[in-house]
């Protein structure tokens, strides 16, 4: 069964940058998705990559965030860049298909890392 392992969160000023990874165990996986939850707001998509390498971002990041995949190493990572306060939050990797345009992650979640942005 495919199992994601989040790293790479931290503690960060605003402006900062942090490259979260997220290595897969089990089989090769097809798609991928980066989500985060902050205290009480609800859970985000932020960053979604195919098969194809195509990537797409949620509104709040685009231009900030970059996600890519190593399938030689079986890592999706997240590049943050200019990161703000509002970032703040836990980074949740999935693994998943697309139907149509839409992201359908597996049922298996990593634990998160957390990231946290001072102002």
């Amino acid at each position: 069964q495919v199992q994601p392992v989040e790293s790479g969160g931290g503690l960060v000023q605003a402006g900062e940058s942090l490259r979260l990874s997220c290595g897969v165990s089990g089989n090769i996986f097809n798609a991928a998705g980066w989500y985060r939850q902050a205290p009480a707001k609800q859970r985000e998509l932020v960053a979604t990559i195919d098969g194809t390498d195509r990537t797409d971002y949620a509104d709040s990041v685009k231009g900030r965030f970059t996600i890519s995949r190593d399938n030689n190493k079986n890592t999706v990572y997240l590049q943050m860049n200019s990161l703000k306060p509002e970032d703040t939050a836990i980074y949740y990797c999935t693994v998943g298909t697309f139907m149509g345009r839409t992201y359908l992650p597996n049922a298996k979640w990593g634990q998160g890392t957390q990231v946290t942005v001072s102002s």
